[in-house]
C-alpha cells in the first residue's frame, strides 16, 4: 500500500504522508483506503471485461444490456463493504499477507451491493442514484430512443430486475476466484449467504413498512436498520473478512466484530435517515426530502411522531402525500422542532461509543484497530 493519499470521499480522510502531530486514523485511512478502492476497482474492472464480452457473443442486444449492469458497478460509490471486509481480515491477518489472494471475495462484495441497489430504487421508484439516473430510468430512456414498443417504465423496471439479479450471479462467480482452500472458502460462503438473507428479510420489512407506517414504531424501524443496513455494510462484511483469514463468528474476535459492525452499521443508517431528509443533493446524489416524499417509516419519523404535539402530528401525517418542495421543507421543519433530529445525533453517538468500546479489547492488528476506530466516526459523521 502507499504511504500517502488524497481524500476522494467520506471514507478517505484528508492526510499528507504522515508527521508528527498529525491525526494517527487520518494517517493511517488515508495511507489504505484508496489504495484499497483502487485494487477493488481494478479487479471488477477486469472481471466485468471479461463478462460484458462473453455476454455479447451471446447476441449483440446482450452487449448493451451487460454494459448497462458494468456501468451500474463501477459509476463511483465508497466501497464501504469491501473496506469493511478488508479491515475485518487485515484485523485477523495483518500486514504481511498478501491482498491479492482475497482481493476477488473484497470486490465481489461490490456486485453484491449493487444488485441491492438496483432492485431498492425499482422498489423505492428513484430517479437518481450517486447523481444520475437510476438503472430502472436510464433503461427507460434508452427504450424510448430506440422507438421500440410497449411501456418504456415497464420496460425500464423489467430490465433493472434482470440487471440486479446478473450482478448477484456475478458476484457468485468473482467470490469463487479467491485464493483460499476449499474448506474455509466453504465457511466464507456461509458468511457471505448469511448476509444476503438478512439483506432480504431487511428489505422486505423496508418495503412492508412503506404500506403498514400505521402499525410501525420505532423498534420496528432500527429492525429495519439493523438487517438492511447494518448486517450487510459492516458487521457481515467485517465477519467475511474474518473468515477470509480463519476466523469463525463464534470465537472472541468475531463476537466484537458483531458488536462493533451492528453498532456502526446501525449508527450508518440512522445517518442516512438524517441525509434523506436535510441531506445536500450535491452530496447525496438524491433528492432532499425523498423520505419524507414517500412516507417511509424511518427512526428519524417515528420518532418525531412519538414527540410531536397534536398540531405537529396533524403536519406529520402529510408524510407520504406531499410533493410540493415547499410542503417537504415544512415536513422537515416540523420533524426537527420535535426534538427527534437530536434524539437521532445522540442514538448515532452512543452507538460509536459502543462500537468503539468493542474494539479496546479485541485482538487485532494495531494498524486495523486504528482504521476501524477511525471508520467508525467516517462513516457516521459523513454527509453522502
Amino acid at each position: 500500500m502507499a504511504n500517502d493519499a488524497v481524500a476522494e470521499n467520506d471514507l478517505r480522510l484528508t492526510a499528507d504522508r504522515p508527521t508528527e502531530g498529525d491525526d494517527p486514523v487520518g494517517a493511517v485511512l488515508a495511507a489504505y483506503t484508496r489504495d484499497l478502492v483502487e485494487a477493488v476497482d481494478h479487479t471488477l474492472a477486469a472481471f466485468l471485461s471479461d463478462e460484458v464480452e462473453s455476454l455479447r457473443a451471446i447476441d449483440a442486444a446482450m452487449g448493451g444490456f451487460a454494459a448497462t449492469a458494468r456501468e451500474c458497478v463501477l459509476s463511483g460509490g465508497k466501497r464501504v463493504r469491501p473496506t469493511f471486509a478488508y479491515w475485518g481480515w487485515r484485523g485477523v491477518a495483518g500486514g504481511d499477507t498478501p491482498l491479492p489472494a482475497v482481493l476477488p471475495a473484497l470486490a465481489a462484495l461490490e456486485l453484491l451491493h449493487t444488485f441491492a441497489l438496483v432492485h431498492d430504487d425499482v422498489m423505492d421508484a428513484s430517479a437518481t442514484r450517486r447523481g444520475r439516473p437510476t438503472a430502472h430510468r436510464a433503461l427507460a430512456a434508452q427504450h424510448v430512443a430506440a422507438g421500440r414498443r410497449g411501456d418504456p417504465d415497464r420496460f425500464g423496471d423489467s430490465v433493472a430486475v434482470l440487471v440486479g439479479d446478473l450482478c448477484l450471479v456475478w458476484a457468485d462467480r468473482l467470490l469463487a476466484r479467491a485464493a483460499v482452500g476449499a474448506d474455509r472458502l466453504l465457511d466464507v460462503r456461509r458468511c457471505y449467504d448469511q448476509m444476503r438473507v438478512e439483506t432480504i428479510a431487511g428489505q422486505y420489512l423496508d418495503v412492508l413498512g412503506e404500506s403498514d407506517a400505521a402499525n410501525w414504531s420505532v423498534d420496528r424501524a432500527l429492525r429495519v436498520a439493523r438487517y438492511k443496513t447494518a448486517s450487510y455494510t459492516v458487521q457481515r462484511p467485517m465477519l467475511f473478512g474474518a473468515c477470509l483469514a480463519g476466523v469463525g463468528p463464534d470465537e472472541p474476535l468475531g463476537v466484537a466484530y458483531t458488536r462493533y459492525g451492528l453498532a456502526v452499521g446501525e449508527a450508518f443508517q440512522l445517518r442516512d435517515d438524517l441525509l434523506g431528509v436535510y441531506g445536500d443533493p450535491a452530496r447525496t446524489g438524491k433528492p432532499a426530502g425523498d423520505d419524507l416524499r414517500t412516507g417511509k417509516p424511518t427512526a428519524l419519523l417515528m420518532l418525531a411522531r412519538q414527540a410531536a404535539d397534536p398540531a405537529q402530528r396533524q403536519a406529520l401525517d402529510r408524510a407520504g402525500g406531499a410533493t410540493d418542495e415547499r410542503e417537504i421543507a415544512d415536513l422537515a421543519e416540523v420533524v426537527a422542532t420535535t426534538g427527534a433530529v437530536d434524539r437521532i445525533e445522540q442514538m448515532i453517538a452512543d452507538r460509536v461509543s459502543e462500537a468503539l468500546a468493542a474494539l479496546d479489547l479485541a485482538p487485532i492488528d494495531e494498524t486495523a484497530r486504528t482504521a476501524l476506530v477511525g471508520l467508525a466516526t467516517a462513516a457516521t459523521r459523513r454527509q453522502a
